[in-house]
């Protein structure tokens, strides 16, 4: 597949769900076709070195030879010319891959980001509610403890008066038998 610089300012990747970043597989899937590329214009940039040398070479055997001087004025300059598109296309490819990892990297901060506010507003509702229902169950237990509280006041009240009345019953009770075991009169004879 034939690389272009659109292609690489292009690319976007897949990000992962369990870990901040992009997908390694398919990044390094990626930097695998960029590789190829690399080495498939490496490779036709030599042979066009080459090509160029052998066209030096058969322009000086030419002239040796008595040909025309007038090619050597123009060859020079195709052969800087073509040096000069090829290190200009690897500069552009390395400013596009260098702009394209700093739009990742924006990308990856500005996700990095979102998450993080996300999680502090769902933790935020979290405690919100924590709170509320906190709220809740101590106002109800609240209630209970009042409940509660009004029963035992109740019971010592009741406590306090069946006190109260088993005290005087028993107390008429002894005045009862006090009253009636009073000394009998001697029987008479």
């Amino acid at each position: 597949m034939a690389l272009t610089p659109e292609d690489i300012v292009n690319k976007r990747f897949q990000s992962t769900k369990f870990r901040e970043g992009y997908d390694q597989d398919e990044v390094d899937d990626f930097l695998d076709e960029v590789v190829v590329e690399m080495r498939r214009l490496t490779s036709e940039n030599e042979e066009l070195a080459k090509k160029i040398a052998a066209s030096d070479a058969r322009i000086a055997e030419l002239q040796r030879s008595g040909g025309s001087t007038g090619s050597v004025g123009i060859t020079a300059p195709v052969a800087a010319a073509t040096e000069g598109i090829d290190t200009e296309n690897a500069n552009n490819l390395l400013q596009l891959a260098r702009r394209l990892h700093e739009e990742h990297v924006r990308e990856g901060i500005q996700k990095r980001d979102e998450l993080i506010a996300e999680g502090h507003a769902q933790a935020a509702r979290i405690v919100a509610e924590a709170e509320a229902e906190h709220r809740a169950h101590v106002a109800q237990l609240e209630t209970q403890r009042s409940a509660i509280q009004a029963s035992v006041d109740q019971l010592r009240n009741f406590e306090r008066e069946y006190r109260q009345s088993l005290t005087s019953f028993i107390n008429d009770q002894l005045r009862s038998l006090e009253s009636n075991s009073a000394p009998a009169e001697p029987p008479q004879a």
